[in-house]
């Protein structure tokens, strides 16, 4: 969804705004696209802990484990100096979030695939070659009927 660096200028714009934890960052890039998209926190926290060791952005433990993160005076320098950078990506997250409303998937849907994949994530036992055939066999005819609009 991003280009290189442009994660990085999204999650530092979003948190000049306001100190924000890790998954308010998420919720709220994923706000920006209408829930069509989130970036996963592989992508986010390692991207933070970039922006504290290039002191842009300080974290305040609170809570346990859960970090607040706020600007520094470099943070915003950098912001400054990347205005028109910022601005592209913004430009382009707002492209992508109109294109993603045109052809959303459906909010019932999307509950569906996420209740497929939890059930491949819970399947008790080893996988056998003969289990992943039949899962796949299944998965893939469906595809087909949803591509096809058919129920066979």
């Amino acid at each position: 969804m991003f280009g290189h660096g442009d994660l990085r200028l999204v999650l530092l714009s979003l948190i000049a705004e306001k100190p924000r934890h890790g998954y308010d960052l998420i919720r709220a890039i994923e706000e920006k696209f209408g829930g069509a998209y989130a970036p996963s926190p592989g992508a986010v926290y390692p991207t933070l802990t970039l922006l504290e060791e290039q002191d842009h952005i300080v974290a305040e433990t609170q809570s346990g484990t859960k970090k607040l993160y706020r600007i520094t005076e470099t943070g915003r320098a950098f912001l400054d100096e990347n205005a028109v950078a910022l601005k592209g990506v913004q430009s382009r997250m707002d492209l992508a979030a109109h294109a993603f409303s045109i052809h959303s998937t459906p909010e019932a849907v999307r509950e569906a695939m996420r209740t497929l994949k939890q059930a491949l994530h819970m399947r008790r036992g080893p996988w056998t070659a003969e289990d992943a055939e039949r899962v796949r066999r299944i998965i893939e005819a469906t595809a087909r009927q949803i591509v096809d609009g058919s129920n066979n």
